[in-house]
């Protein structure tokens, strides 16, 4: 059996082969465009990438495995027609992308920034420490979370240990999750933005989550509210997010991920933090797509990724299948 790896960097050649283990064929590129016909014809499984230009290619291909939590860049309907398995990496990232929607919350409910920056500029003038633009008491606040998957489990745990006021909103966790976990449920999306002074954005991007932070969302919000998303970038309606922004029913935003990346300076929230207007000094946190990132959860990506490859090709065992409503049998 052989397995190919079209994007893997040299020195996470080993962690891969540790976590197939014997018994397979590695084929290893540091590019998809370095991969050969023969390899993608002759791969029984494909880990990491396969851009949609060399899908046809796949002969003998039994899984696909992509690196990550996210599949919205995958055509998950196509590799289904074909009789191929998608499978994400759900179990990577999940306390690093908690961790930093929490330090966006914090760096923002205690000023942490505005502070810096300020102080940069004049330290004399502004050593104010009772100046606390966005200052809250967090146990006296309601922490939001849209999306209760595991990420945003983690998320609300933490928040739980700063004595905050939890509430989620996902219509696809069962009856009885918030007990389980001692959280509260909200019944909508609308219910659960009226009453929280801080939102955080976990959920994936599908059709139904594209723009649902938009316009609708921030008109039901509690005034004043300030908004995390470690997400993804298009779940937020940059546009309503400046809105928000600008009339005050948003405090301030911190935002790991964007709707086109890197930045599009051309869109009026990124344009106006880049010019440092004085609106939105201070109100808005960015940072590149990097929650995820530390390289022990780099390593369990390639090695959690590699492992489901090899785990159904050995045992037949499939797991984080995202595309079984579109598997065919193949002939």
């Amino acid at each position: 059996m052989r397995i190919l790896w079209p994007n893997l960097p040299t020195e996470l050649i080993p962690i891969a082969r540790d976590a197939v283990g014997p018994g397979f064929e590695t084929d290893f590129c540091a590019s998809a465009a370095e991969v050969t016909d023969e390899q993608w014809a002759n791969a029984d499984a494909v880990v990491g990438q396969c851009p949609p230009q060399y899908i046809e290619k796949l002969r003998n291909c039994r899984i696909f495995v992509k690196y990550g939590v996210g599949y919205d860049d995958v055509d998950i309907e196509r590799f289904g027609k074909l009789g191929i398995p998608v499978c994400n990496t759900p179990d990577y990232g999940t306390r690093e992308v908690a961790d930093h929607a929490i330090a966006l919350m914090l760096t923002l409910a205690k000023s942490i920034a505005y502070h810096n920056s300020e102080l940069h500029a004049d330290l004399r003038a502004h050593w104010r420490p009772a100046h606390n633009p966005f200052g809250r008491r967090l146990s006296v606040c309601t922490f939001g979370v849209v999306g209760m998957g595991r990420i945003g489990t983690a998320a609300a745990r933490r928040a739980k240990a700063f004595d905050m006021d939890v509430v989620f909103y996902d219509p696809y966790q069962p009856n009885g999750y918030q007990f389980a976990i001692g959280v509260r449920r909200a019944d909508s999306l609308a219910e659960l933005m009226g009453q929280c002074d801080f939102v955080s954005i976990h959920t994936p991007l599908t059709a139904e989550t594209r723009g649902m932070i938009g316009a609708e969302a921030f008109a039901a919000a509690k005034r004043g509210m300030i908004l995390v998303n470690t997400s993804r970038g298009p779940v937020v309606d940059i546009d309503a997010l400046h809105d928000a922004m600008q009339d005050g029913t948003v405090l301030a935003a911190g935002l790991d991920v964007l709707p086109e990346e890197p930045a599009n300076a051309q869109r009026r929230l990124i344009a106006a933090w880049q010019r440092g207007e004085d609106w939105i000094r201070h109100r808005l946190l960015l940072t590149p797509h990097s929650a995820f990132y530390t390289p022990e959860s780099m390593h369990d990506n390639r090695s959690f990724a590699s492992r489901t490859a090899a785990r159904f090709l050995r045992d037949g065992r499939l797991e984080n299948c995202v595309n079984k409503q579109y598997l065919v049998a193949r002939s």
